[in-house]
């Protein structure tokens, strides 16, 4: 029986948090996430992302040039199971602002969502709109979230495959209301490396009993191919997330984004014309004038 040595465990947990505040630093800094005066409301899900972030942004702003506040927010949803005193009593030893929203939309979510069907995306957004206006009543000016690289990789491909669309979760974001700024610090971190951390650490873990017992999402699928490709060739996550930093619009299709019609498009109006037949008359069915 191998014995586990203490002062190894502490000093592996030493260069995680190292290389985990690097990341951070760097994410805050390249996207002015934080700023002198923000009020940073750090919305603490009970799972290892959101733990290991709210550490990590204690762990700087110790050190920080500039002063700001976090604010640790909890929501619970009231599922069936949870423990409600393993949050407080973490939140009450943490000897900062925090609070815990009580709201049951877990009894919404499943009335609403037809047995087998995902309930992430209603879940999601009863709880976003919970927090927004928590935000908002309390004068709160950024809103951390705890997503991580792997999170921005695995729903660009979401939005590929199923959307249709280029586009992944930006680190930073406005709201659709303009009122909120959300901020992902996380954005360069692997979730590896925050699963290490977050054991090393042994933070209270609350499991969700909705979203965490649909074994069939396509995020679950997702994540298995990636990690898969990442088996098969270490760094491939990494470099997929390089690409979304190394955008060039004009080796894409979009034209809202390159002007692709001015490419050797002449100034008297013939270019125009011609885009129009092809349009038009060239999708007419074969044989017809």
């Amino acid at each position: 029986m191998s014995v586990i040595d203490p002062r190894k465990t502490r000093h592996e947990a030493g260069i995680l948090q190292q290389r985990l505040r690097r990341h951070v630093g760097r994410a805050i800094a390249d996207f002015n996430m934080i700023e002198a005066g923000d009020r940073v409301m750090v919305c603490l899900s009970g799972g290892k992302d959101s733990y290991t972030l709210l550490e990590i942004l204690q762990r700087l702003r110790e050190r920080a040039p500039i002063d700001f506040d976090l604010i640790a927010v909890h929501l619970d949803q009231k599922q069936p199971g949870y423990p409600p005193a393993v949050m407080a009593q973490y939140l009450d030893e943490l000897g900062i602002e925090h609070h815990i929203i009580e709201q049951d939309t877990y009894s919404v979510v499943k009335r609403v969502v037809p047995e087998g069907n995902t309930m992430c995306g209603l879940c999601s957004r009863l709880r976003r709109g919970i927090l927004y206006t928590f935000a908002e009543r309390h004068g709160m000016t950024k809103i951390a979230l705890g997503h991580h690289r792997d999170d921005i990789v695995e729903t660009m491909f979401l939005n590929m495959f199923f959307g249709s669309k280029l586009k992944a979760m930006p680190p930073k974001l406005l709201s659709d209301d303009g009122k909120h700024v959300v901020i992902r610090p996380l954005a360069y971190c692997a979730e590896d490396d925050i699963a290490r951390y977050a054991d090393s650490r042994g933070f209270p873990i609350i499991p969700c009993n909705l979203c965490g017992s649909q074994e069939h999402l396509q995020r679950v699928k997702i994540k298995a191919m990636l990690a898969a490709w990442d088996r098969e060739h270490p760094g491939r996550v990494e470099n997929i997330f390089r690409s979304l930093q190394a955008v060039v619009p004009s080796h894409l299709a979009d034209t809202s984004l390159f002007d692709f019609r001015a490419l050797g498009a002449d100034a008297d109006g013939a270019v125009p014309d011609a885009r129009a037949w092809f349009m038009n008359d060239a999708s007419a069915p074969s044989g017809e004038s």
